[in-house]
């Protein structure tokens, strides 16, 4: 819905909302790239980091992965992202493409998959984000919660 005043005419109308239309699909397109663009990039981190050796044949966003950030299917070597990843650091979204590219190499999660994604620099800030991430959205943000309604800290033995 877009609100807009009383005294426009119809052609003030169409104009402001063509322009508000206009800046929220490019609002939309920075959060969420096309899948087109998560293709490019997957080609451009396979080559970066695994030396070019992973090859999806398609890369989708998807909205139905609750319960993880990106899977992959090795037989028809296709890559899924899951929407969640919308609006988190560009290096966010790599690791998980990264990690999705390294299943089409290697099976599992053992040493050798281990060792592929060591490679990238960001690694462990980024298992640490998403790990924090999900983490936080489980807490109740927001409770009004008053310090005298607080326990003592236990002190300390001497």
């Amino acid at each position: 819905m877009i609100l807009i005043p009383a005294r426009f005419s119809p052609a003030q109308e169409q104009e402001w909302v063509n322009r508000m239309v206009a800046r929220l699909s490019a609002q939309d397109r920075r959060r969420r790239p096309p899948d087109a663009e998560l293709m490019t990039r997957a080609r451009e981190l396979s080559r970066r980091y695994l030396d070019g050796l992973a090859q999806p044949v398609s890369v989708s966003w998807v909205g139905n992965q609750n319960h993880r950030w990106g899977s992959c299917t090795p037989a028809d070597r296709t890559i899924r992202i899951s929407t969640r990843l919308r609006g988190m650091p560009q290096w966010v979204t790599d690791y998980v493409l990264l990690h999705e590219l390294a299943h089409l190499l290697v099976q599992g999660h053992g040493p050798r998959f281990w060792a592929l994604l060591e490679r990238y620099p960001r690694l462990e800030r980024a298992r640490g984000y998403l790990d924090g991430f999900a983490a936080a959205r489980d807490l109740r943000i927001g409770d009004d919660v008053d310090d005298d309604d607080l326990p003592e800290p236990p002190t300390a033995l001497a």
